[in-house]
């Protein structure tokens, strides 16, 4: 079994590379690819040395999957030259997530969808991750009708050059910045561009992945993206409304049940998810779990998740787990 990593010098790819060591892959050889600027550079792998090759490099070594994690441009450009090579795509970037031809996965939504025809196979958005694997065991309970999330996102999210610009004015350091204003003691309530309706293409990204994942357009979504000054990982406010009532209890029942959610919801002892406590971890918390009191059927929920792990690397490397696991690729 050949894996390579696309992108693997990058935040995500070196991630990649952690959670592929970490969950004990069964993979014989891998192959990590960069840049042309980076090749021949090591990266170290369960104890042995691997120098970096260039994706045409890789390409010609015939990988069984490739993990991608570089970038829209690249993805463009290499994803399909990989798939008719032979390889299996999961990538990271956005470039495919919508193509109506690809398939959007996050493995304990939706991994069924998944066949051998798949050569290139999408993996969403962060944010989008964590909350439909918190929507999917609601939805098929109660029906939801509507969600409104606002997200309070890390740093991480957009680079090292996002990370280096939060240490660097903590520090007093003049630097070059990721993003046009001041991130330390500031939110920034714009995470990528914005589109003609007045939303950034990271709240449209939230509104038509949760739709295509789910397999329901009758939901509707509408979104606020925010960045915060942490590392840790994203939070997510999130107000569902239903078809049908429910129980808190059964919901709370609901969730500790659902693969991947850890609930922490004890507000009398003040416990509820952080940052600081999904920092390095693969589970989705979740707490704060209460009804929207001005509204029947309806529910608030506070999301919690590091998005470098099961909202980028994990579901990445989880779909491919199902890849073998299902012999879609042996």
């Amino acid at each position: 079994m050949k894996i390579a990593v696309v992108g693997a010098t990058g935040l995500v790819g070196s991630m990649i590379l952690r959670v592929l060591e970490e969950r004990n892959f069964p993979l014989d050889e891998l192959i990590p690819v960069a840049s042309e600027r980076s090749k021949g550079k090591e990266i170290i792998f369960k104890g042995s040395k691997y120098k970096v090759v260039t994706p045409d490099e890789a390409i010609a070594m015939k990988p069984d999957i490739a993990l991608f994690s570089a970038g829209g441009v690249t993805s463009t450009e290499y994803a399909p030259k990989f798939a008719e090579a032979g390889t299996t795509v999961v990538d990271n970037s956005s470039a495919w997530r919508m193509d109506p031809d690809k398939k959007l996965v996050v493995p304990e939504v939706n991994a069924s969808v998944l066949s051998s025809d798949d050569k290139i196979i999408a993996n969403p958005n962060c944010s989008t991750i964590q909350m439909v694997v918190v929507l999917k065991p609601l939805h098929e309970k109660y029906k939801i009708k509507r969600v409104v999330v606002s997200t309070y996102q890390s740093v991480t999210g957009t680079g090292v050059k996002a990370v280096d610009q939060l240490n660097n004015e903590r520090s007093g350091i003049e630097g070059e910045k990721a993003y046009p204003y001041k991130i330390d003691l500031n939110v920034i309530p714009q995470i990528d561009v914005f589109m003609e309706n007045g939303y950034t293409k990271e709240e449209m990204k939230m509104i038509q992945e949760t739709n295509k994942i789910m397999g329901d357009d009758s939901i509707k979504v509408t979104a606020t993206t925010v960045r915060i000054p942490v590392m840790g990982g994203h939070s997510e406010s999130i107000n569902i409304q239903f078809e049908n009532e429910f129980d808190l209890k059964e919901v709370r029942e609901i969730l500790s049940k659902q693969e991947g959610i850890v609930v922490v919801d004890d507000p009398a002892n003040l416990k509820y998810p952080m940052p600081l406590d999904a920092h390095d971890k693969d589970d989705i918390l979740v707490g704060r779990i209460r009804r929207d009191e001005t509204q029947d059927k309806t529910l608030n929920l506070w999301v919690v998740a590091d998005n470098l792990r099961k909202g980028a690397a994990t579901n990445a490397v989880q779909i491919a787990e199902y890849l073998l696991r299902e012999k879609i690729v042996a």
